[in-house]
């Protein structure tokens, strides 16, 4: 989601909030599931180059406080019909983007519920179609959209469900939290481990934790010894900042992965798609074409793999994809080819900026 960072948030301490302090709180004080699996198991090989994406998101920009309905498919849908749709716009990814990983929301709302066994469908589709499918877990809206987990006497059983269906199919990875703002760097990475050591049967190369924050720097998370052998989940948008120059982009992305490149894939970062601006011509007036080619140029210098957001979100200036044809058989254009070129040279084809 583009949300961004804020240093001056308040604190709005809700009987929930502080609810969740507490639990934390005592969970890592007591130091029972919070202290993961042992710091010095063999971390698993990891390779974010392989992560070569898009999000799919709902045009709600994922936070819903009932079914999830991604861009172009529909809640009333079967299994079947959502299987169909969803291969068509998994293919269409690949063809037009060359994309092989796809991210999307999952929500208590949606796998606690009857919506489940057709969302099901979404994931099945990308699976069976070679892509990688990173699970993400989206609050709600509303005083809920605080940064915090919703309801954890929701959370567990969801997170339950989708590891029970999916830990098996190699494809399927599972990140924790979208986004975890309301918490701090000490207590996010406890809520990391906790998960770690809930789901034990999860190797742990197939768990993506969230940077701290807004997703906005890894190097907390990085550092934690109980989540050694996981990936690392990146965000980082251009509208940050009212300008920076290519330079400053690039040595503002830098600081927020330090030395952890190796295990971070950017599953979030996006710039305007359907305003006309040409990414593969240097403009150094124009904060958003020094942003896109900065951070695809160190994506791939740094060997990192990235997830675009977003390939498909119906009425986002963002999206790189858009629905075409007909409604039952979904296809997608891609709205600004510069843009989708940049996304190709980040994942090592195609050609630079000729600067």
């Amino acid at each position: 989601m583009r949300t961004a960072p804020d240093s001056n948030r308040s604190n709005r301490f809700t009987p929930r909030l502080r609810a969740a302090f507490v639990a934390v709180a005592i969970a890592a004080i007591s130091g029972t599931t919070l202290a993961g699996s042992p710091a010095s198991a063999a971390a698993p090989s990891l390779d974010p180059t392989q992560f070569k994406g898009v999000n799919w998101a709902d045009p709600r920009d994922n936070f819903a406080d009932d079914y999830l309905q991604l861009s172009g498919l529909s809640t009333t849908d079967s299994y079947a019909r959502t299987y169909a749709k969803a291969s068509r716009i998994i293919s269409a990814f690949r063809a037009n983007l060359g994309a092989n990983t796809v991210r999307l929301p999952i929500n208590p709302y949606t796998v606690n519920g009857a919506y489940w066994k057709s969302y099901r469908g979404v994931i099945d589709a990308a699976s069976d179609r070679g892509f990688k499918v990173i699970l993400s877990y989206w609050e709600g809206t509303g005083d809920r959209k605080d940064g915090f987990i919703d309801d954890e006497s929701t959370y567990w059983p969801m997170w339950k469900t989708v590891v029970k269906a999916y830990k098996d199919d190699k494809r399927v990875y599972f990140e924790p939290m979208n986004e975890p703002h309301g918490y701090t760097d000490a207590q996010w990475a406890d809520i990391a481990a906790k998960w770690l050591s809930t789901y034990p049967s999860v190797p742990r190369n197939r768990v993506f934790v969230s940077g701290a924050g807004y997703n906005d720097h890894v190097t907390s998370v990085c550092a934690d010894p109980r989540l050694k052998g996981t990936y690392l989940s990146l965000h980082h948008y251009g509208f940050w900042k009212d300008y920076a120059t290519y330079d400053q982009w690039v040595s503002d992305l830098k600081v927020r992965i330090g030395d952890c490149a190796g295990r971070t894939v950017a599953d979030e970062f996006g710039a305007p798609m359907t305003t006309g601006l040409d990414y593969n011509k240097p403009d150094a007036s124009n904060n958003f074409i020094n942003y896109v080619q900065a951070v695809t140029d160190t994506f791939r210098e740094l060997k990192m793999g990235s997830v675009y957001w977003p390939g498909l979100r119906t009425d986002d200036t963002y999206s790189m994809q858009t629905l075409v044809g007909d409604p039952n058989r979904p296809w997608l254009a891609t709205t600004n080819q510069s843009g989708a070129d940049r996304l190709a040279w980040a994942w090592g084809r195609g050609k630079p900026v000729q600067r």
